[in-house]
């Protein structure tokens, strides 16, 4: 519904909650450059294994990496691409569960 409503895409960064956005903004560098975009559904960070719990700083890190990694990079065949790769099994990796 929130993407039929414009409030989210279906390929972006995933939303967190407004509480930990308050708190890792003063811990990562660039961290609320990945507002500059709508969340998405799926996002670059979950098909590369950083979806679930970020119990630790690093793990949060290395997910807003790809975050802007994805705002840097995006293109319509990146978008495609996540897709795709959500839709045929693109959830693998150690931090994947």
């Amino acid at each position: 519904i929130n993407v039929l409503q414009g409030r989210m895409s279906i390929v972006g960064p995933r939303p967190h909650a407004v509480a930990h956005s308050e708190y890792y903004r003063k811990l990562i560098p660039g961290y609320m450059l990945r507002h500059k975009v709508k969340p998405g559904i799926t996002g670059w960070a979950q098909v590369n294994g950083w979806r679930g719990e970020t119990d630790t700083i690093e793990k949060m890190h290395k997910r807003v990496d790809y975050d802007l990694a994805y705002i840097r990079d995006w293109s319509f065949w990146m978008d495609l691409k996540i897709i795709f790769m959500t839709a045929f099994g693109g959830f693998g990796g150690k931090n994947a569960y």
